[in-house]
């Protein structure tokens, strides 16, 4: 069973692993940091020559570093397949996992036109190639972008074999994966607290308008709110049409059943086991989850690809920038997610956690948000202290690598810290010295005073923000071998701290006013929080020493990247509004009737 949550949770711990170990040749040579820095214009030409050597003599170019992005042969060629990938990954994909987790009707169909412009992408790409001389040999890009092609079709096919097939399948997994992040509408909530009165918040809004004056039923109609009927768990059965949105009879006898490679499939599936039809369900949801992590690696190494740099050792350079700041991006795109209402269900969208009779068991145990965020810092901190002075390995210990230690015992100790302020065990234990006087409050007229705080009903761990409020200020006074250099550094180390000051914003609202709604209290300072993030994490990635050499040899200074990413930024969390808005009403679309009142809980 495969568990949303722990995907991304998994993901970022795996990211990290990753950056632990390429953190260790994250310094460059030992040498330079010994014997002093060098100038710009040195240190530029100095990271420019290996990738001049390893060109063909054919592709030379006396304006630049030798890549595609020099090559002047065949532009139209590339130029359209960046098109046509861009296009396919960017915009296309994204709305389709969407449909995909909304089990819409119309996923099989953005999933079958994700894959053709792939396709187009990848016939333009091939036939470049045969073109022109392989001046990046042995990319990751080329590789990644034919597996995850395959991985695709492999989904597609997967998806119409499930059309026609009839399988059980466990609630844990059904419950998880195909309901969750669905909106909920005011009947469902209102029939519930019938049921079961003493189980909602004193404190609770049923409203289409949101307390932001009247609006139409339309204006809330995009609910992301997570929450699902619970049902029972040993009579819940998985129907595999819901893979591609449920389809019913009409809409079988309809453009689906009207195409002979369907019917094909149908009659596959017929002869498919319902035990490996389970398994290739779960892949199925397996691809949706990463396919997007895969494809922000894959247009990463595009980049790489077509502008020719990490090569040789630079690699480690690139590959410690491109994962942390990798895991920022991410970040950032998660807290976003959380301010529109994502994770709601397991209580990570600023509001009040549900019992276990509005979710599942194992979601009600799902840890906090920044139980989570204080594990990764905690486990990068704890990897990466024993690292830090193998790029010297057998070496006098400098300055430098004691510097970079500190920042990693840090991490540690802060990730420590936040993880036990999230134990509740801890609490209780902290409390324990004044709590024996509670056995004498029958005696005492009032009982009030013996209720716990209303801020004990929610999370406010300040660790997290706190150890990127300083890694923020420590890289922002970085020195690096040159002013274009120490500036990006400057940049992205100053948007960790205006994250770390948004979110103690955050905390200072839950504070005065804790969430006392199962429904997304959404504070604005979280939209802060995430470009903040989501920026920092893309000039965190562009500050390795081959785009910073780049930079200076085409004459470029620190502001054009960061100009650059502030759009690419705003653009990227309107899309990601989008996105889910569309999934929203998918969700909305494929059940009609329970959204017939006047709105939902938004």
């Amino acid at each position: 069973m495969i568990h949303k949550c722990a995907i991304v949770q998994n993901a970022a711990i795996a990211l990290l692993a990753t950056a632990s170990l390429a953190i260790a040749h994250d310094h460059g040579d030992p040498e330079e940091s010994r014997t002093g820095m060098l100038s710009s214009t040195t240190a530029t030409s100095s990271m420019i020559a290996p990738l001049m050597a390893t060109a063909t003599p054919s592709a030379s170019s006396p304006s630049g570093p030798i890549s595609y992005f020099s090559h002047s042969g065949y532009s139209g060629l590339i130029l359209a397949h960046i098109g046509l990938m861009t296009l396919a990954w960017f915009f296309v994909l994204p709305t389709s996992v969407a449909l995909s987790i909304a089990r819409s009707r119309l996923a099989l169909a953005a999933q079958i036109g994700f894959f053709g412009l792939n396709a187009a992408g990848l016939l333009v790409g091939t036939i470049y190639n045969g073109k022109t001389p392989d001046l990046y040999e042995h990319n990751l890009h080329h590789k990644l972008g034919w597996g995850i092609t395959w991985t695709v079709l492999a989904q597609i096919i997967v998806g119409l074999l499930t059309l026609y097939t009839n399988t059980k399948r466990t609630d844990d997994f059904n419950y998880d994966e195909r309901t969750a992040f669905e909106p909920l509408s005011v009947q469902h909530m209102s029939g519930y607290q019938q049921m079961h009165p003493d189980s909602l918040p004193s404190m609770h809004r049923y409203s289409h308008d949101s307390g932001h004056g009247t609006e139409s039923e339309s204006g809330r109609s995009n609910s992301l709110s997570g929450f699902h009927e619970e049902k029972d768990e040993e009579t819940q059965h998985f129907d595999p049409q819901s893979r591609v949105g449920g389809l019913d009879d009409q809409q079988k006898t309809s453009w689906l059943s009207s195409n002979s490679v369907v019917r094909g499939f149908a009659r596959l599936s017929k002869l498919v086991p319902n035990r490996v039809m389970r398994v290739l369900t779960i892949f199925y949801d397996a691809v949706d989850i990463v396919i997007l992590i895969l494809g922000f690696v894959l247009i990463l190494t595009g980049f790489i690809t077509y502008g020719g740099i990490f090569r040789g050792n630079n690699v480690f350079n690139g590959l410690a920038h491109s994962v942390k700041g990798g895991i920022f991006f991410w970040y950032g795109l998660l807290t976003l997610g959380r301010w529109m209402g994502c994770f709601a269900e397991v209580g990570w969208a600023w509001n009040v956690r549900p019992t276990v009779g509005m979710v599942s068991t194992r979601k009600s145990k799902v840890p906090s948000a920044e139980f989570v965020e204080s594990f990764i810092i905690f486990l990068y901190g704890s990897t990466n202290v024993f690292l830090e002075h193998l790029a010297a390995w057998g070496e006098a210990w400098t300055a430098q690598d004691l510097e970079h230690v500190s920042i990693s015992v840090m991490f540690f100790g802060g990730g420590l810290c936040g993880m036990l302020i999230e134990s509740k065990k801890v609490r209780e234990l902290l409390n324990a010295s004044f709590s024996r006087l509670s056995v004498n409050q029958d005696q005492h007229p009032y009982k009030e005073p013996w209720n716990p705080p209303r801020t004990y009903s929610f999370s406010m761990n300040p660790f997290p923000a706190l150890i990127i409020l300083l890694l923020g200020l420590m890289m922002s006074s970085h020195h690096q071998h040159s002013m274009v250099s120490t500036m990006v550094h400057k940049q992205w180390g100053t948007l960790f701290v205006g994250f770390a000051l948004a979110r103690a914003v955050t905390y200072i609202l839950m504070y005065l006013s804790p969430p006392s709604s199962y429904l997304p209290s959404r504070p604005p300072s979280e939209i802060i929080t995430s470009f903040c993030l989501i920026s920092g994490g893309l000039i965190f990635i562009a500050s390795n020493k081959d785009t910073v050499a780049a930079m200076e040899w085409y004459h470029l200074n620190a502001m054009f990247i960061f100009t650059v990413t502030m759009g690419w930024t705003a653009f990227l969390m309107a899309w990601e509004i989008v996105v889910l808005a569309v999934k929203g009403w998918a969700v909305r679309s494929r059940q009609p009737a329970a959204y017939s009142g006047r709105g939902t809980l938004a």
